[in-house]
């Protein structure tokens, strides 16, 4: 006689699985030497970003030498910076600024008083990963140089913008930079700067001269206009100004970060410029 089998048990009732937990996306903005525009792009394509809607956090990691608050003409609101967070002084929350004209968009200003080296690495991985946490793109904001400041910049990033202007120290010095960041970063090239007049003139290096060394996916290419020195004295970031065409440039950008296949547009300078910028940039 065979045993008697048990009855069969129905399964257990599985939990539904949980919704994975959206997590925001961190650029490093870098470039091998300073004065190439690192800044005004960080400020810039994060407006651009902010005004399709998307939550972003602009981290300034010039530690001793902050200056995204001016660009974003913030300055007199900074209270608190990176080393407080970092060093537990004050909540992320509480040194974090709004922009006033971007309610999606919030900065967080460095120390002017501290060094680099007060960074500590591992600590500022942990506070980009907080950001993550509560915004859809943290942008950092790196210095010139690759020492100290240059690490503590790039360890919490997931991708790299590499900016660079059409001259042969700022190529080499980006050339350099490009060799030191992680392969995991996948870098993006701005061409910063550009003369389209020079370079039909053989004065300047074109997108290609640049490119033919970086050899890096070309993210965009913003002209070299007195628009752009004046809106930055100002604190207003050129990208929200509908009729300009160095604005223009800089939303290309936020379109092609967020996955849009926009082709990249030589920029046009001068007259044809203003004359575009009449008839609404067509």
């Amino acid at each position: 006689m065979y045993d008697a089998q048990p009855e069969p048990q129905p399964a257990a009732a599985q939990p539904p699985p949980k919704p994975a937990t959206h997590r925001g996306h961190a650029i490093v903005i870098t470039s091998g030497k300073g004065g190439v525009g690192k800044t005004t792009t960080t400020a810039n394509v994060g407006a651009a970003l902010a005004a399709r809607g998307a939550k972003v956090a602009l981290v300034d990691a010039d530690v001793g030498l902050r200056n995204l608050d001016i660009v974003l003409g913030l300055e007199s609101r900074v209270r608190y910076h990176l080393l407080d967070v970092i060093e537990g002084k004050v909540s992320l929350e509480d040194a974090l600024i709004r922009d006033k004209r971007s309610p999606t968009m919030s900065l967080l200003a460095a120390s002017q008083t501290r060094e680099k080296d007060d960074v500590d690495t591992e600590k500022m991985r942990a506070l980009i990963e907080q950001l993550r946490d509560h915004f859809d793109w943290v942008l950092i904001d790196c210095p010139a140089g690759i020492e100290a400041g240059f690490r503590n910049a790039v360890v919490g990033a997931q991708s790299a913008i590499v900016v660079c202007t059409p001259e042969v120290s700022s190529v080499r010095d980006a050339d350099r930079v490009v060799g030191l960041l992680p392969h995991s970063l996948e870098p993006k090239l701005i061409v910063n700067r550009l003369r389209p007049h020079l370079v039909r003139r053989g004065k300047m290096l074109s997108v290609e001269d640049v490119n033919a060394i970086l050899r890096l996916p070309l993210l965009g290419i913003v002209a070299d206009e007195p628009e752009v020195v004046m809106a930055t004295n100002r604190g207003e970031p050129i990208a929200l100004d509908p009729r300009s065409q160095t604005g223009a440039s800089y939303r290309s950008i936020a379109a092609r970060i967020v996955g849009e296949n926009v082709p990249v547009e030589r920029p046009k300078t001068g007259f044809f410029a203003r004359l575009s910028a009449l008839f609404g940039g067509r």
